[in-house]
This record gives structure tokens, sequence and C-alpha cells, in this order.
């Protein structure tokens, strides 16, 4: 099996895909299962993303898929397509990420403002204008952090795609492993989200002393037994998975406990919003929602200010490589290596100036109607995105996770700011406002998905001018994709009221926009407590916006991920050889993926059924609690034995986390 430390990589590139030859990349198979890849996990990735408000990397499904398809039909030398197709189909992760996280807010207000619009237009329009800009913001960065940084950072994602796709020359075992996971994932959860023979969530107020405690000190734990949430947590790790549980444990177990008990007989109308209830009169999730949440979306907020700050040499190196070889003209292609061959800096300054045309035309005629605002808009897309693009790349770059949400959260207070004193409030505002944060938050996520798409094709030696070109349509199909997917979901569950779709960034969004544009007033307050909690945890180098997400995602959807991140510490430590415990990662990895997509694959299917008006059978009874129980203990079981089985001569996996 292939290990991929950084010196092994640059060491075994010429035994991969030689700089000075060609090989088979785009071609009429390639590009039909990129989309094909595309479609499919937009669907899976959007329906996960707006139930549990994680969206998983589709990245390493996609190549294991890629390496089983070229294995079993027989195509040599199919290493340079793979690549394509994997990063064709993995814009459907971060253009999903990008659309979940803001628009459905637009949804969430309309059923408070009915005279609010939105239609497929604004959707897609917002997810492939923020997708192109994220796309043309990260070239000019692709040599300074793909390739004058290669041995500084360790690109995870990158690491465990790139050994999927190698092994994929060796037979395409995982294919395999990958196929029997996620149809059991897919089934489990299927048979619970559509038949509810056992509950979705279960929590402690399921028993009457839980019930109690709940009603009087507002203390309450809850547990999604989803598997698609379980090996969402297993790929996550347990370190990560710990510090998020950490903000949820803050928030549901300290801060609106203390709240109930302080202020239990008070009315706390922090936004003047004409709110009567006590504090003491809402259960448990009524002051996480009103308070508490916003107190994650400070840390958010913060979190995203410090990383700029800690990137501005980061930008100021990578701005000095792109306008440096714009001065000196671009390298004629058969003057240069076939891997050092991007778009050029004269296309891409063209590109970028287009672009921000087009998203000019869009807000005028299709948003705001009016020139003035606008062109503030233009601006603010034009400025946040460009100096976010690297805080996206270098956080992918380092633990491979995205914090788009929290530099998303600061746009939209800092444009409804701008807005507000520009004359513009009310519905027009807000949709002006989210709009604005769509594209921006999608062209961040679009550059932080694709420097792992770069630096996969770096090490494999595909040549990067392709994967730059044929990005774009994947962002076309994949946005085209989410916006219909959205609409079915809003349709079959919605996104407010009981047994909705969580959706909850694009809740934090829909809190944060509403009282700006009514000229009401924000919880400055929680805002400060989260900023001041985040810089705490900075200090103590702790991460703050793992952290800040756990204070703000409902606690029922956190605590799988540590179940889950615990399964992945412990199948990686029980043996005494270390390739033994490698493998074992590398197997859980790949049943973790499966669940991942088959969950969220079989969810869709779910939400079609219901959108479609088919009648089924859902249990009801008491017993559909405990049974719950048994049966994501059973799955785990079955998850943790089974990995256990895999022993360092098994053949390939996939590289942990």
């Amino acid at each position: 099996m292939l290990t991929f430390s950084k010196r092994r990589i640059r060491l075994s590139m010429k035994t991969f895909l030689e700089p000075n030859k060609n090989y088979p990349e785009v071609t009429a198979y390639s590009v039909a299962v990129g989309l094909l890849m595309t479609v499919l996990f937009s669907a899976a990735a959007a329906y996960l993303g707006l139930k549990v408000g994680q969206v998983f990397e589709a990245a390493i499904p996609i190549a294991i898929i890629a390496m089983g398809l070229s294995s079993a039909t027989g195509r040599k030398n199919a290493l340079g397509e793979n690549v394509i197709i994997q990063s064709i189909g993995a814009c459907s992760g971060v253009v999903v990420a990008g659309a979940i996280f803001t628009l459905p807010a637009l949804y969430i207000l309309q059923a408070k403002y009915p005279e609010l619009t939105v239609d497929f237009t604004k959707v897609f329009l917002s997810s492939l204008l923020g997708g192109v800009l994220g796309i043309l913001f990260l070239i000019p960065f692709r040599k300074y952090f793909v390739k004058e940084k290669d041995g500084e950072y360790p690109f995870p994602e990158a690491t465990a795609t790139t050994q999927v796709l190698v092994s994929g020359e060796e037979g395409g075992k995982g294919a395999k492993t990958l196929l029997v996971s996620g149809l059991i994932g897919g089934l489990y959860d299927f048979v619970a989200s559509t038949f509810g023979i056992w509950a979705e969530t279960v929590s402690t107020a399921m028993t009457s002393w839980g019930a109690a405690i709940a009603d009087k000190a507002k203390l309450v734990l809850k547990l999604n037994t989803g598997a698609a949430v379980f090996g969402l947590g297993y790929i996550i790790g347990l370190k990560y998975a710990f510090v998020i549980c950490c903000g949820s444990f803050l928030v549901w177990l300290v801060i609106i406990p203390l709240m109930n008990l302080i202020w239990g007989g008070q009315v706390l109308d922090l936004m003047h919003s004409g709110l009567t209830q006590t504090v003491g009169q809402m259960s448990a999730q009524q002051i996480f929602t009103t308070y508490a949440r916003h107190i994650g979306i400070g840390g958010i907020a913060a979190a995203g200010v410090i990383s700029i700050c800690r990137q501005f040499g980061v930008i100021r190196s990578a701005v000095s490589l792109a306008a440096g070889e714009l001065k000196k003209g671009s390298v004629k292609a058969t003057e240069s290596l076939r891997t050092d061959r991007d778009l050029s800096m004269k296309t891409i300054a063209i590109g970028i100036a287009l672009t921000l045309v087009v998203v000019f035309l869009f807000f005028l005629f299709g948003v705001v109607h009016n020139l003035w605002h606008a062109l503030i808009g233009v601006l603010v897309v034009g400025i946040i995105a460009f100096l976010f693009t690297t805080v996206a790349a270098n956080a992918i770059a380092i633990v491979g996770s995205n914090p788009v949400s929290g530099m998303t959260l600061m746009t939209l207070i800092l444009s409804s700011l701008v807005m507000v004193a520009a004359g513009l409030k009310g519905t027009s505002g807000m949709t002006a406002a989210l709009i604005i944060g769509g594209v921006v938050c999608t062209a961040l996520s679009m550059a932080g998905g694709f420097i792992t798409d770069l630096k996969i094709g770096y090490w494999i030696g595909t040549t990067p001018r392709k994967q730059e070109s044929w990005k774009f349509l994947g962002t076309l199909v994949a946005a085209a994709t989410v916006g219909g997917v959205i609409i079915v979901l809003n349709k079959a569950y919605g996104f407010t009221g009981e047994n909705a779709l969580v959706a909850p960034q694009a809740n934090a969004m829909a809190a944060v926009i509403d009282p700006l544009m009514n000229g009401g007033g924000a919880p400055w307050l929680l805002y400060a407590i989260g900023a001041a909690i985040a810089c705490i945890l900075t200090l103590f180098k702790v991460p703050a916006l793992a952290f800040a997400l756990g204070m703000f995602i409902p606690i029922e959807l956190n605590l799988p991920l540590l179940v889950g991140g615990a399964a992945s510490w412990f199948v990686s430590t029980r043996s005494k050889d270390a390739a033994v415990n490698k493998a074992r990662a590398e197997k859980g990895t790949l049943m973790a993926s499966g669940f991942i997509a088959g969950g969220a694959l079989m969810g869709v299917v779910s939400a079609i059924l219901k959108f479609a008006g088919v009648d089924l059978w859902m249990a009801e009874g008491w017993w559909t609690n405990p049974l719950a129980c048994i049966i994501y203990i059973g799955i785990i079981l079955w998850f943790v034995l089974n990995v256990l089985k895999k022993d360092a001569t098994d053949g390939p996996g996939i590289a942990s986390k």
C-alpha cells in the first residue's frame, strides 16, 4: 500500500504521470462520469447539509467510484481521467455548501414575510456566479499553496483522495466495501426517515425523569441516530468532534440552565421583536434558538476576523507571485512543463472582470433594481470574496475544514450595515444581503475545495489548466442541481415549523438579517460574548471556529459526531502494530464514506417521495425511542467489528484523516 508522507509524494510523482508525457485526461468518458457524479452528490450533499448542518466532502467517495469504474471496465491509463472525474464531481459539495448555508434563509424569512420573493433563478445564479468567482480568484494562488509551499501544509483531504485514486491502479478493491456500507447505511436511514419504525432523534426527555429535568431545569441531551451523521463524525475525527461538542455542552449544559435559573421570571427581548414569553416559560430548545445560538454566531464572526489577520502575509505573498507572472507574461505552453500550465493571467483577469459585470447586472435587474445598490453589492462581493479566498484555502490545506459559514456570517453583517446605510431596508434589503452572502459563500467554498483538487493533480501529475477549465462546467451543473433540490426539499419538508429540515446555518443567517433590516436591534451583547469566547480560545490554541459551530448547531447533530469520532479513535488504537491500526482506520474511512453517501442519497429519495405525495405508513408508539437506541448501537457494533477484521495485508485503503 502506498504511503503518502510529504517526502514520499515528492519522490514518487514520476512513477504516476510523467510531466514530459501526455496522458488521457479530458475525454468524453471522464467528463460524462464527472457530470453524473456532480448531479448525484449535489443532491445528496444538499439533503445532508440542510438536515445536519454539515456538508460531507464528496472527493473521497467520487474518487472511489471513479477508480472502481475504471477497474470494472478495464480502462488502461485511467489515472488522469479519474482525476478529472473527481475534480468535476467535487463541484457538488462545494457549491452545495455555498448555497445551503445562505439561500434557504430566503424561504425561512418568506414564512414571516410573504412578500419576499425567492425562485430558482436567484438560487441558480447566486451559486453559479459565486462558484465561478471562487475558481478565478484561487487560480493565481495555486502555485503558492500547491508548489511553493509543498511540504509545509498537510492537505489531509487531498492526501486521502490521492491514495484512493492511485490505489485504483491496483484494482479498485475499496469499491465493494463502499457499496456494501452505502447500501446498509442508506437503507437504515431510509427506514427511519420514511417509515419512522425507530426514532431519528432520541433524548433524555423520553423518560419521565428526563422530561421533568428538561421542564424544570431546562437540561436536556439529544442524539440523532442516523448512519450518515455517525459516518461524518468518523471522518471528522475525535479531536474536532470533541471540540465541537464542547461548544454544545457549554450552551446546553451551562448557558441554557443558567439563563433559566437567573432570568427565568423575566422577558429578555434583546432584538426588540415584541417577545412576551419569560425565559422560564420557554423550552430548552426555545432558549437556544432565541438567545444561546447568537453567542455561537458572535464566536464564528470573530474566528473569521482572526483568520484574516493571521493570513495577511499569505495574501501578500501569493499576490506577489501572481503579479510577477503577469508582469513577465504567460509562458507559452510549448516552453513549460505540462504540469505547470495554468490558465493565463490575462484570461483570469478578463474572466474576473466579466463575472463581476454579470454579478452587477444580476443584482441590478434581478435583486435590488437600483443602480447605486447594485454597485455597492458587487463591490462587497468582489472585495470580501478576494480577501477571504486565502483563508479558505489555508484552512483546507492545514486541517481539511473550511470555515466558510463564519466568514459568510460576517459578510452578511457587513453587507446589511452597508445596505441599511445606503437606504435599502425591509424585505428588499434582506433579499439583497442574502444573495450577496450566497455569492460570497459559494466563492469561498469553491476556493477551499478547489485547492484540494489542484493539490491532488499536482501530486499525481495531471495538467492544472485542464482541471481549471472543466471546473466551470461542473460548477454550472452543480448550481442547476442544487437550485432544483432546494426547491424540492422546501416543498417536501420546509425549513420552518415542526419536522422541518434544521438548516442551522441558514437559520442563523435569517436570525442575523431580520432585525438589522427592519429597524430593530441585534443581540450585540450575545455576539460580544461569543467573540470574547473565540478570542480566549484562540489564546489557548483551541480551534475557536469548531467550538463556535458547536454553540449554534443543535446538540442532537453534534453528539453523533462525537460518537463517530470515538469509533475512529477506538478502531485505530486497538492493535500494537501501527500498520494494522492504519489499515483499520483506512477501512473505517471507506465505510464511513459509504454511510454518508448512502444515507444522504436515500434521504433525497425519501424527500422526492414526500414531494410526489406518496402516502407512506409512519409508525407511532412509545417503542420507537428505545428501539432507536438498540438499532443505533447495533449498526455501530457492526461497523466497528467489520473494521477490526482489517489487517495490514488486506490491500489498499484510504488514508485516514
